[in-house]
């Protein structure tokens, strides 16, 4: 499994990650905050067939490059959790972005393959009421906004909700194995088993 990060182009520092697996070619991108054409530019040079998007979370920081990339790659699925639907086309609620559809709608535990990569998607409700995380081959947990290196996500937009954040991340994430990397929507990559000692957020 190989994994780039790319920072969004937009006031959020949103953090990108195209990921690709190395016999077959096929790729996924997880919440392209704004067109990058730096990721195209790999996605060109490696040869790879970009089959999916797959949004944590609806806010505009994470899928402003939605449409950038699916005019890009007609044949690309947009891959999002059922319960975060509402969001994911509401405009305003989403701050300026939405209008959009899901191609895929995935719910808590549903698995599927990008060529021989595993990704198994977790609910983690408390961002936002539909976010989820998306753990790849039993080895690498995409975040979105729920858990940071040191911090997580707010709770003080609307379907936010720091009771349930905090027992997402307790019941969810640090079940996860220690060695997990966290590769989260924002700031530097961290592990769950630092987070567990660490994070002056949640601890256990």
């Amino acid at each position: 499994m190989n994994i780039n990060r790319y920072v969004a182009n937009n006031a959020f520092g949103t953090n990108a990650y195209l990921v690709w697996d190395e016999e077959s070619r096929k790729a996924f991108i997880v919440d392209p905050g704004s067109a990058l054409p730096a990721a195209e530019q790999t996605i060109e040079k490696e040869g790879l067939e970009l089959e999916y998007i797959i949004i944590t979370h609806a806010h505009g920081d994470h899928t402003g490059g939605i449409n950038a990339f699916r005019e890009k790659y007609p044949d690309v699925k947009l891959v999002a959790s059922r319960a975060e639907r509402k969001l994911l086309y509401d405009r305003h609620a989403s701050f300026g972005k939405g209008g959009y559809t899901a191609d895929i709608e995935v719910r808590d535990g549903d698995v599927m393959n990008v060529g021989a990569i595993e990704l198994k998607f977790i609910d983690c409700p408390g961002h936002t009421a539909g976010g989820m995380s998306i753990y790849a081959d039993k080895k690498v947990l995409f975040s979105g906004d729920t858990l940071f290196h040191a911090s997580v996500g707010r709770t003080d937009l609307p379907g936010g909700d720091w009771d349930v954040l905090t027992e997402t991340i307790k019941t969810k994430l640090y079940v996860l194995p220690d060695d997990t990397v966290v590769l989260p929507g924002h700031m530097d990559e961290t592990t769950i088993g630092w987070e567990k000692r660490y994070n002056p957020f949640v601890q256990i």
